[in-house]
């Protein structure tokens, strides 16, 4: 499937709409599949729901600027990167509109817990993915591979072209850096 994905992503580059169009077909399950997975522990109530964010970060893939797209790793990184900016939309949405509600939790590993009653919770990791992007790139990716894409350590491994004792360094390293920049921030 990745030597097909290639080709679609190279007909794409080249202006082919049905390509467009295959290429969210062939891909919808997966991208799918991983918004449900992140979106798992969230409130019953929620109004983004996995096709949703799935639907709305295709649009914002796609909708907008032309990309170039380099392979797979290149679009599971930019989707990676579109849901994330969906969900940190939502919580400054819901941040602005002073909901509360129950307490539902967003677990980034056992270390790291956000209470998506509290928006502001997740804006406070939006800003430190952001400075995790300035400091390790490449950490960042994973870890925008792993927490919002929801991929594993393998398919991460393969989205990058990283063996995979390496993502998982880098993962362990992001979560540890995360965990520091966010409990100094709450201090």
């Amino acid at each position: 499937m990745q030597g097909e994905i290639s080709a679609l992503l190279s007909k794409v580059n080249a202006g082919d709409k049905i390509a467009e169009d295959e290429l969210f077909k062939g891909l919808h399950h997966e991208l799918r599949r991983l918004a449900a997975g992140y979106l798992w522990g969230d409130r019953r109530d929620h109004t983004l729901q996995p096709t949703a964010l799935v639907n709305e970060a295709y649009v914002k893939m796609l909708g907008g600027q032309r990309v170039s797209w380099q392979n797979r790793a290149h679009f599971f990184g930019v989707a990676a990167r579109a849901m994330r900016h969906i969900l940190i939309d939502y919580a400054r949405a819901r941040k602005a509109e002073k909901r509360g509600g129950g307490v539902d939790f967003l677990q980034l590993e056992e270390e790291l817990v956000f209470d998506k009653g509290r928006p502001s919770e997740l804006l406070a990791l939006d800003d430190a993915l952001d400075r995790l992007e300035q400091e390790c790139p490449r950490v960042h990716q994973i870890v925008e591979l792993r927490f919002f894409a929801g991929l594993s350590i393998q398919e991460s491994a393969e989205v990058t072209g990283l063996s995979a004792r390496t993502v998982k360094r880098e993962w362990s390293f992001g979560r540890a850096w995360l965990r520091s920049e966010l409990t100094a921030a709450a201090d």
